[in-house]
Parts: C-alpha cells; structure tokens; sequence
C-alpha cells in the first residue's frame, strides 16, 4: 500500500513540469535590456547560469584513510 502511495505520488510530481517554452505573461512585457547591452536577452539566455555561478565540483576522493592535521582554530565551545 505505502509503495502505491508512494508511487503515485511521484507520478503526480513528475506530471506537475512543463514542456513548453517560457514566456512572458498575458499584459506583461519581457523585462527590459541591461544596462550597455545592446539586446534583450532571451528567455534562454536569461536562465543560462555563469560558471562562476554553479562550479563544477573538483573533489578528489580519498583512497586510504590519512590522519587528520592538527587543526589549531579547533577549539572547544567556552
């Protein structure tokens, strides 16, 4: 029952999306250009995120458990 449930509740969030192009709403204009462009971007443009704003992660996994440092601004609460 709880599969079920659970289930269908994922069935109904994954059919909530929406596959149609972004526009702008009944009487509202699109925003307008910035400032010292020559442009307005499009809602695509609008959307694509800056590298700066989402990095990739550069993590590398440790293969072997290493001791940690001593870590001297680990200190206990006062």
């Amino acid at each position: 029952m709880r599969i079920a449930a659970a289930l269908s509740l994922a069935l109904a969030l994954a059919a909530c999306g929406t596959v149609t192009p972004l526009t702008p709403a009944e009487g509202a204009k699109a925003p307008e250009a910035p400032y010292g462009a020559a442009a307005t971007p499009s809602a695509e443009e609008l959307l694509r995120r800056e590298a700066l704003a989402a990095p990739e992660r550069s993590v590398e996994l440790r293969r072997r458990s290493e001791e940690r440092e001593d870590d001297p601004f680990d200190l206990p609460p006062e």
